[in-house]
């Protein structure tokens, strides 16, 4: 079996490595590495605490994603 027929895992993912992209190229990326849930929010939006198997949050300004975390 050929590792291209694997699908990421996106709990092998680094959501540090996020911080510093913009926010199309990240949403790209954490797509390709198997995020169900793309969510950018404003860095000081407020939202629920629930948490979202497969979710990734990125906090966005000036289209550059400053912060990242799972759920």
């Amino acid at each position: 079996m050929d590792d291209t027929s694997i699908p990421p895992n996106p709990a092998d993912d680094d959501s540090d490595a996020y911080v510093g992209l913009g926010a199309a190229e990240a949403e790209q990326r954490a797509r390709q590495r198997g995020w169900g849930t793309v969510r950018c929010l404003p860095p000081d939006a407020i939202i629920t605490m629930e948490y979202v198997a497969g979710r990734i949050n990125f906090a966005v300004k000036d289209d550059e994603v400053v912060r990242c975390w799972r759920g």
